[in-house]
């Protein structure tokens, strides 16, 4: 085997250093610049898109603020709005208590049977009204997904309990 022939050793060794140091040449010149090249330029875009990322979680953060606020000062409007209608409801219910006390045993009977059928209205005035209300406190927010069914049923679930 000429391999193990020492008369050999020293060509072998001249070439094993010229194929070593052309090698290392070329990885140190062409390769290893290439490979650091992508290699950087793969960790700018994992460090675009970690920043990016970072960004739409704040962004996304600042949304949900702004969308509890919005439900916050919705739902105080609204229970504004139901506070009022019952005021109102119970001075008129008051009013027609008096007027109807004041009248002899039969027509006391009758304004019963009126009392009864002008709650009857208030309360239907009032599931519309809070129906028509939650209608638009969904269109305000934005909730595209909430039919005006779904949304009445809601109403008439919460005015049942």
């Amino acid at each position: 085997m000429p391999q193990l022939d020492p008369t050999w050793y020293v060509s072998q060794m001249f070439w094993l250093i010229v194929c070593f140091f052309t090698m290392l040449f070329i990885m140190s010149k062409i390769i290893l610049p290439r490979i650091a090249y992508i290699m950087d330029k793969r960790q700018r875009r994992i460090d675009n898109y970690l920043e990016k990322a970072r960004e739409n979680k704040a962004l996304a953060e600042q949304s949900l603020e702004n969308y509890q606020k919005a439900i916050a000062e919705a739902t105080a409007q609204a229970q504004a709005s139901l506070e009022a209608m019952q005021k109102e409801l119970d001075e008129m219910v008051s009013k027609r208590q008096e007027e109807l006390t004041r009248k002899l045993g039969k027509q006391i009977r009758d304004s019963e049977m009126k009392i009864a059928q002008g709650r009857e209205e208030a309360l239907a005035q009032v599931n519309e009204m809070s129906e028509n209300l939650a209608w638009e406190i969904v269109k305000k927010i934005g909730i595209k997904d909430i039919s005006r069914k779904e949304v009445k049923n809601a109403v008439t679930a919460a005015a049942e309990e």
